[in-house]
C-alpha cells in the first residue's frame, strides 16, 4: 500500500484536482453567456423576418407597370382595389421599422460591448481567483506535509515521553531504595559514633585510673625513700669523697624513682604536636602548661587600599584568621577546604591546603604557637589539623547539630567548641574528648576564650560567660539583636560583638558594662557568622558589611573612622589583623579573598 508521500498518488491528485478547475472555469463562463446568447439568438430572428417582412414590401415591377397601364376605369372595376396601401405608405412605414430596428440593433450591441467588458472583468477575476487558489491550495499541501511531520513528531515525542517516564520511575523507586539505605547507614553510623563515644570515654576512664595508681605508688615510693635518706645518720668525720659518694648515690636513688613518674606523664600528654612548656611552676601543684604571649604590635596602622584580590575557594568564605606570627593565614569555605597563606610582599602566596573537613567550614583558628589549625565545620563535629600535613589529625565528634566556633584555649591541649544543638563542649585535645559539656537555653554563634573564663554569644540575643573551672553560668549580658561574633582584645578586658540589628558593640569586662556600640550609614549585618575584630592593639573595631564594604571606628571616640570599598561585589563573611598590625584580610560569599594594606 503506497505511504502519502508516493509520487503517483500525488499525480493522480493533481490530475482531479485540474479537471475540477477546469469543469468550474467551464460552469463560470458558461453561466457569463447564457442571457447574451439568447438575446443574440433573438435579435437574430427579429433581423430575418424583417427581412423577409422587406422583401415582400418590395414592389413587383410587373404590377406596378400593370398598374400604370391601367386607367382610371380599371382601378374602380377591380374587387380589390380598396385594400392594397399605396408604395408611399409602405415606404413610410418600412422606414420607420428600419428606423426601429436600427435602434434596437444599437441597443443590443452596446448590451454585447457591455457585455464583453464585463465578461473580460469577471475573467481577469477569475484568473485573480484561480490563482490565489492555486497558490491556497499548495499552501494548504505544504501544511498538509507539515502537520504529517509535526504529527510523526508528536508520536515520536510520545514515545520518547513514556521512555523517560519509565525511566523516571524506575529511578525514584531506585533513589526510595537508596535513601532508605542511606538512612539505615546513618542510623548505623550513629550508632557506631556513640560506640566509638563510649568506648574513648570508657578507656580514657581506665586510663586516668590506672595512671592515677601508678602516680600513688610512686609517689609512696619516693616518699618512703625520702624517709629512708632522712633517717640515715651521716659522720661527720668522713671524708668529702666518702660524703660526696653518698649525697650522689641519694641523688642517684632519687633520680631513678623519679624517672618512670616523668616517663609516665609523658606518655600521658604524648600526641602527635609538639610544645614549649613555661617555667615557674611550683612543685605542690599540678603545673597548668601554658602557650607562650604572642607579641602584639604596639600601634596598627588602619587599612587603606586593596594589595591582593583573589578567587581563592570554590563557593563563598566563610572564615580567615591570621596566624601568631603575622605572615602566615588560613581561609575556610563552603567547599570543605582549609587554605593557607604566606603574606610575602604585599600578596598571598598559596602555601598548602588542609584537606578532609566532613562539611562546610564555619570557623578557623591558630593555636598561640602557630602549628595547629583547628576547625568548626557544618558535620556537626571540630577536626584538627597540624600545620605542614594535609590531613586531619583528630575529629572532635560529640555534637548533635551544626559546629559554629572552635577556639583553642590559652592553656595546652585546650580547645572550646560552640554549636546550634545548644551547647558549649570544652575537649581535652591530648585525648580528642569532651571534658565538660555546658548546656544553654539558645544557638551558640561564636565562642572567646580568656584565662578562666568562656565567653559565648547566642541567637537569644544574650552573651553568656561561663567559668572553666566552674559549672555555671556566672553572668548574662543582653544585646540588641542575634550575636555573630565575639572578639576579646589582648589585655582580656574588653569584648567586641557584633549583632544582626547592624551594630557593634565594646563591652568593658572590668565593670560588665557596654562602653560603646558602634553604627553606620549603610553598614549591614549580611549574615548569622559575620565576624568583627579588635585592632591588635585595640584601638580599632574592623568589621564586613552586606554591601561588600569595609568600616573602621576608633575605639575610644566611638567615630567612624573609615570605610573601604572596591573589589567585593558580595558580603563580607568574616575580617582578620595580623598581630603586627599591618595588614588586613577580608572574605565574601562570592569566594573573594582580598588583603588590605
Amino acid at each position: 500500500m503506497a505511504g502519502p508521500s508516493d509520487p503517483g498518488v500525488s499525480a493522480a491528485r493533481w490530475k482531479r484536482h485540474i479537471v475540477r478547475q477546469l469543469r468550474q472555469r467551464d460552469r463560470t463562463q458558461k453561466a457569463l453567456f447564457l442571457e447574451l446568447v439568447p438575446a443574440y439568438n433573438r435579435l437574430i430572428e427579429k433581423a430575418e423576418l424583417l427581412a423577409q417582412f422587406s422583401e415582400k414590401l418590395q414592389p413587383e415591377p410587373t404590377h406596378v407597370t400593370r398598374a400604370l397601364l391601367q386607367g382610371p376605369w380599371e382601378e374602380e372595376s377591380g374587387p380589390d382595389s380598396d385594400r392594397v396601401p399605396s408604395p408611399a405608405a409602405l415606404r413610410v412605414k418600412w422606414q420607420e421599422e428600419e428606423e426601429g430596428l436600427r435602434l434596437v440593433c444599437g441597443e443590443m450591441a452596446y448590451q454585447v460591448v457591455e457585455k464583453s467588458a464585463a465578461l473580460g472583468t469577471l475573467e481577469s477575476q477569475l484568473e485573480e481567483r484561480q490563482s490565489r487558489l492555486a497558490a491556497l491550495e499548495a499552501r494548504v499541501a505544504q501544511l498538509q506535509e507539515a502537520r504529517e511531520k509535526e504529527a510523526g513528531q508528536v508520536g515520536a515525542r510520545r514515545a520518547l515521553n513514556a521512555a523517560q517516564r519509565a525511566a523516571y520511575e524506575a529511578l525514584r523507586v531506585h533513589v526510595g531504595h537508596q535513601e532508605a539505605a542511606l538512612r539505615r547507614l546513618e542510623e548505623e553510623a550513629r550508632d557506631l559514633l556513640d560506640r566509638l563515644v563510649r568506648r574513648k570515654a570508657r578507656a580514657a576512664a581506665e586510663r586516668n585510673l590506672r595512671n592515677e595508681r601508678r602516680e600513688r605508688a610512686k609517689q609512696a615510693r619516693v616518699s618512703q625513700e625520702l624517709k629512708k635518706a632522712a633517717k640515715r645518720t651521716v659522720s661527720i668525720s668522713e671524708s668529702p669523697d666518702t660524703l660526696g659518694d653518698g649525697i650522689r648515690e641519694e641523688a642517684d636513688t632519687l633520680a631513678l624513682a623519679a624517672e618512670p613518674l616523668e616517663s609516665e606523664a609523658g606518655e600521658k600528654w604524648k600526641r602527635p604536636f609538639s610544645f614549649k612548656k613555661r617555667r615557674g611552676h611550683s612543685i605542690g601543684g599540678a603545673p597548668e602548661q601554658r602557650y607562650q604571649s604572642i607579641p602584639v604590635c604596639v600601634a596598627a596602622r588602619l587599612p587603606t587600599r586593596a594589595q591582593d584580590v583573589l578567587d581563592a575557594h570554590l563557593s563563598e568564605v566563610n572564615a580567615v584568621r591570621f596566624g601568631p606570627n603575622s605572615s602566615l593565614l588560613a581561609t575556610g569555605g563552603a567547599d570543605r577546604l582549609i587554605l593557607l597563606w604566606n603574606v610575602v610582599g604585599g600578596r598571598l602566596e598559596a602555601n598548602q591546603t588542609l584537606e578532609g573537613a566532613g562539611g562546610s567550614i564555619t570557623s578557623v583558628d591558630f593555636d598561640p604557637s602557630g602549628s595547629q589549625v583547628l576547625a568548626a565545620t557544618y558535620n556537626k563535629a571540630a577536626q584538627l589539623w597540624k600545620v605542614g600535613e594535609a590531613q586531619s589529625k583528630e575529629t572532635l565528634s560529640g555534637h548533635t547539630d551544626k559546629v559554629t566556633a572552635a577556639k583553642f584555649k590559652l592553656t595546652r591541649h585546650q580547645a572550646v567548641t560552640g554549636s546550634r544543638d545548644r551547647t558549649v563542649k570544652e575537649w581535652d585535645l591530648g585525648r580528642a574528648y569532651c571534658s565538660r559539656t555546658i548546656n544553654v537555653l539558645s544557638y551558640c554563634n561564636d565562642v572567646v576564650c580568656g584565662d578562666h573564663v568562656i565567653i559565648s554569644g547566642h541567637n537569644d540575643q544574650k552573651i553568656r560567660f561561663w567559668d572553666s573551672r566552674g559549672p555555671r553560668c556566672t553572668q548574662v549580658i543582653p544585646v540588641q539583636g542575634r550575636v555573630t561574633s565575639l572578639s576579646l582584645s589582648h589585655d582580656q578586658l574588653h569584648l567586641l560583638s557584633c549583632s544582626r540589628d547592624d551594630t557593634l558593640k565594646v563591652i568593658d569586662l572590668r565593670v560588665s558594662n557596654i562602653r560603646q556600640v558602634f553604627r553606620a550609614d549603610g553598614f549591614r549585618c549580611g549574615s548569622d557568622w559575620t565576624k568583627a575584630v579588635f585592632s591588635p592593639d585595640r584601638s580599632y573595631a574592623l568589621a564586613g558589611s552586606w554591601d561588600g564594604a569595609l568600616y573602621i571606628w576608633d575605639v575610644d571616640t566611638g567615630k567612624l573612622e573609615s570605610s573601604l570599598r572596591g573589589p567585593h561585589c558580595a558580603a563580607v563573611n568574616a575580617v582578620a589583623w595580623c598581630y603586627s598590625g599591618s595588614h588586613v584580610v577580608s572574605v565574601d560569599q562570592a569566594r573573594k579573598v582580598v588583603l588590605w594594606h
